[in-house]
């Protein structure tokens, strides 16, 4: 086996922690969504998925860009089969999933995370909560501009076989229903955002101190 090899197959095996969290986080939020909270405004996933941005965040500190995308493809791919599942599992309203929602949480997680994963390494040379922080907070905007204008919003055509999405169009102080799920569900993105800079902290911290005394 040729160094190279080598090389590949340990750093594969340093991330493999990053790949199992980030396929729990991502099949954890596929079920949370499933149980409303905060009178409706709010689903279990809501507080479990942006923690995905902490895993890439945290693989793209220690091990790099690439690794961090491999991550990502991970998740990519865990949600996906989740989805798929989902179309198949018929609840009280239809498919637990429609093809509407399973597009748009498909293309919003790989889209944000990948851009997530660029914006941290343009600053990763910065103070150590920069590139966190604002890789975080952007990839969570465009995730969740992604997934609510996609998956509910009225002015998109989608075959009716896909999903109704009328009682997204509902009005409120905010505008369609839709909006203001969005919004709900941005404003805890941004709290765990912000608390997620403890945890990353400390993980790096450790990891290249660890990383440091075996070099």
């Amino acid at each position: 086996m040729s160094p190279t090899t080598m090389s590949k197959r340990v750093t594969e095996m340093k991330i493999l922690p990053a790949i199992v969290a980030m396929a729990v986080i991502v099949v954890a939020s596929n079920i949370g969504v499933q149980f409303l909270v905060a009178d409706g405004w709010l689903t279990w996933g809501a507080f479990t998925y942006p923690l995905a941005f902490l895993v890439t965040d945290v693989t793209n500190r220690l091990y790099g860009p690439d690794n961090a995308r491999k991550v990502v493809l991970v998740g990519f791919v865990a949600g996906l089969a989740c989805s798929l599942i989902g179309t198949q599992i018929v609840g009280e309203f239809g498919p637990l999933v429609t093809l509407r929602i399973a597009l748009a949480s498909g293309t919003a997680f790989l889209v944000a995370q990948l851009l997530d994963l660029a914006i941290f390494s343009k600053l990763r040379d910065r103070a150590w909560w920069v590139a966190p922080l604002t890789s975080s907070v952007i990839g969570s905007v465009v995730d969740t501009a992604l997934f609510f204008t996609i998956a509910f919003a009225g002015f998109l055509a989608f075959p009716t076989t896909w999903g109704d999405v009328s009682w997204a169009q509902e009005t409120t102080v905010v505008g369609p229903l839709w909006v203001g799920l969005g919004l709900a569900d941005w404003g805890v993105k941004m709290a765990i955002a912000l608390l997620a800079l403890v945890p990353f902290r400390v993980i790096t911290m450790n990891l290249h101190h660890g990383l440091r005394e075996r070099g």
